[in-house]
């Protein structure tokens, strides 16, 4: 009797270990879904920040539901207390179950069903039983929080905005779109959008542009006038395939360097990986909607129309060209076409968008010197490579005066607006659960970022 019930303790003790035990996915699913999830928000439109929104959205989603199975950190949104996640859940199928549920509810219908064949592809690889059922149910949970949460949070509501005549006012471009009215702006909505990490749009006011009669104007006038000109002599050409390189979504450059690049070099596991892809997306996320908040406070204009209009501008040390066009226009051959972006100048979005990404990546890893290369659409077989995440945001910056879309002081503070949310993000977001802070309450890590800033 004694050996019969000593074997079944030992039986008992291991089955217990076994519930207990994250179920931990392959290292690649979560990979397979970031990609995944980046490929079906592509097309979110009208604009490029219906897919920072999304990948926010998703990835949020999912290191909640990831972490809520193994909570190390602090959670997002998920109220750990009530949902009693058991850890012997599958992390595979929350990640399967929180992507789907998120992307069904804002890709273009067309698109649902190859999201519900990749969920059943991943559910399908997963063994039924206890702990695909609770990956589940956790997976299912965090996407129902990230959908509350952004229910009626100004995605493409009116915004409406003034465009003006006078020296120094932003007035479209060449205007883009097929639109009644410019004042239908695709990109507006985005000014006024909910956050997902800060307080509010214009909790970072940047300092604004240069006064127009100003020494520091007539220098960054100087500057972009004669390096981002269309036939500029003093623009190296080096200068100018960076500056098309970069003409493209940050988001998608981002993700791509922090799933292909820095997860299988730093060997990050699963639950790593989905604090990496939420803290890169939701600060790409915030960093857009201070921007576009900035922009359209300051509401100035850009290097095309101050050039062409120097006489009106005050300023007797700024020369005039009406014929001068940027780098960035439709008659450089490129696909897809350049253009000057038609909204204002100040502050530049891909600063605001590349700072906060590459600084929470460094708050991330801990390290100012990483080394990696980017790959842009437009150059395919040409990677660029920089030595840490602060040489590849200087050349964002210096990349927009050299494509002649922007003034250098709104590359600038754009990049300070982007470095001020990486450094909210770092403060109030996604922290081990055992970090001292003498602001937090003992309980913040069950209650969910949200209640707690």
């Amino acid at each position: 009797m004694n050996r019969i019930s000593k074997r079944t303790m030992v039986v008992c003790a291991a089955f217990a270990t076994v519930l207990s035990a994250p179920a931990v996915a392959r290292a690649d699913v979560i990979g397979e879904w970031n990609a995944f999830a980046q490929a079906q928000t592509i097309p979110i439109r009208p604009t490029a920040h219906g897919e920072s929104r999304g990948m926010a959205m998703v990835e949020g989603a999912v290191y909640d539901a990831v972490n809520a199975l193994q909570p190390d950190h602090r959670p997002y949104l998920l109220d750990l207390r009530t949902l009693h996640a058991q850890p012997f859940g599958s992390q595979a199928a929350a990640i399967a179950t929180a992507a789907h549920d998120v992307l069904v509810t804002i890709v273009p219908s067309g698109q649902v069903g190859a999201v519900h064949a990749q969920r059943d592809a991943t559910l399908a690889g997963i063994a039924d039983g206890p702990s695909k059922t609770e990956g589940i149910r956790v997976g299912a949970a965090a996407a129902a929080a990230m959908i509350d949460f952004r229910l009626n949070d100004g995605y493409l509501a009116a915004f409406p905005f003034d465009i003006g005549s006078d020296p120094g006012d932003w007035r479209p471009v060449g205007w883009p779109f097929a639109l009644p009215d410019p004042r239908a702006d695709p990109d507006a909505w985005v000014a006024n959008e909910k956050p997902f990490l800060i307080e509010s749009p214009a909790q970072f006011r940047s300092k604004g542009p240069n006064a127009l009669t100003s020494r520091a104007y007539e220098k960054d006038f100087d500057e972009v006038k004669s390096l981002g000109a269309i036939d500029s002599t003093t623009r190296t050409a080096d200068q100018t395939a960076a500056a098309v390189f970069w003409q493209f979504p940050p988001i998608a450059l981002w993700n791509q360097l922090a799933r292909d690049q820095l997860a299988p070099r730093f060997a990050l596991d699963t639950a790593d990986q989905a604090r990496l892809y939420a803290i890169v997306n939701l600060a790409a996320a915030d960093a857009a909607i201070s921007c576009w908040n900035d922009k359209y406070y300051w509401n100035f204009w850009r290097p095309i129309d101050a050039i062409h209009e120097a006489e009106f501008d005050g300023n007797r040390r700024t020369d005039g060209d009406p014929d001068w066009k940027p780098l960035f226009d439709p008659s450089t051959a490129t696909v897809p076409a350049l253009s000057t972006p038609a909204f204002p100048d100040h502050p530049s979005g891909h600063s605001c968008v590349s700072s906060a990404t590459l600084n929470s990546m460094e708050n991330f890893f801990g390290k100012k010197k990483i080394a990696f290369d980017i790959v842009s659409s437009r150059f395919p077989t040409q990677p660029r490579h920089y030595r840490s995440f602060a040489d590849a945001l200087e050349e964002v910056v210096d990349a927009r005066v050299w494509g002649g879309i922007h003034f250098r002081t709104a590359d600038e503070q754009g990049a300070t607006i982007g470095k001020k949310v990486a450094k909210w993000e770092k403060k109030h977001f996604f922290r081990r659960v055992d970090d001292d802070d003498e602001n937090d309450d003992d309980d913040e890590h069950e209650g969910g970022g949200h209640g707690h800033r």
